[in-house]
């Protein structure tokens, strides 16, 4: 389990959005970010398309593509907001329309959508200005989704892989517990996003909506997603190889693979007023 230190010197977990450097680390390697990263589920994209009053979308955070794509294959019209040009790129070969931006600075241009969405990076968007700015953009009966996928190995292998980033990587901004609940973890980061739309108004109440799922990863296919996580992306080669061979012998102690159960977690709320 890996959450941001809350020190002086690096942004505390409930601030990520501070992160910067960190956030927009991820179109090092967009290739292979859009290859191993999981896509979300599909009744997931179908309740939010129903929950919405029309078919126009805005992905904040959009990266190489993921949701944007499951969303345009429900039949919606997806615009991308994405600040790391690479990523951009990348989703543009797709097929999507993207333009470069953090959310909070993007200017909509008097555009409206008929919902806002954001697949895992919303907690890379100040909580504030990020809802406000959602709140500007969405036509009156919109919908706000923000989610993320929340993975729960099985205590052996958290401690696993937890014991290998504290020995490479002792002076990460993460830290790294085997013993909290993913879950647990993650609550902070929706509890922040949910009262933040509050706090501007012009939503009703935040909902928490849960879908559960579960994937079996075999030793290369979880080496070969590692190198996308937040905490492994600005890692130097050889500390990245080090932590690649460490966690690889660890699998191998465990038969080669293990199960990963996951649940995705939705905030959403619907624009009902000024803000």
């Amino acid at each position: 389990m890996t959450t941001i230190r809350s020190d002086q010197s690096h942004p505390s977990e409930n601030e990520p959005h501070k992160a910067r450097q960190m956030a927009e680390s991820f179109g090092v390697d967009a290739e292979r970010y859009d290859r191993v990263r999981p896509r979300y589920p599909g009744a997931m994209v179908e309740r939010i398309v129903a929950a919405s009053p029309g078919p126009d979308v805005l992905d904040v955070g959009c990266g190489t593509g993921i949701a944007a794509r499951q969303f345009h294959a429900a039949g919606c019209n997806v615009l991308g907001v994405e600040p790391d040009e690479r990523m951009a790129e990348f989703a543009r070969r797709g097929g999507l329309e993207v333009e470069v931006a953090t959310f909070e600075a993007w200017d909509p241009a008097g555009r409206e959508f008929d919902a806002v969405i954001a697949g895992t990076p919303w907690h890379w968007v100040d909580p504030l200005a990020g809802a406000a700015k959602a709140a500007q953009v969405l036509r009156p009966g919109g919908r706000l989704a923000a989610f993320w996928h929340v993975s729960e190995p099985p205590p052996a292998v958290s401690e696993a892989f937890a014991a290998v980033y504290r020995r490479v990587m002792p002076n990460s901004p993460f830290t790294f517990r085997a013993t909290r609940s993913a879950l647990d973890s993650h609550q902070s980061l929706l509890t922040k996003a949910a009262d933040g739309i509050r706090e501007v108004g012009g939503f009703g109440d935040p909902e928490q909506w849960r879908f559960d799922g579960e994937r079996t990863y075999t030793r290369d296919e979880w080496l070969d997603q590692l190198p996308t996580s937040g905490a492994l992306t600005l890692l130097p080669p050889d500390k990245l190889a080090e932590v690649l061979e460490r966690v690889g012998a660890a699998i191998d102690a465990m038969g080669g693979g293990f199960t990963m159960p996951f649940a995705t977690l939705v905030v959403t709320a619907e624009r009902t007023g000024a803000a």
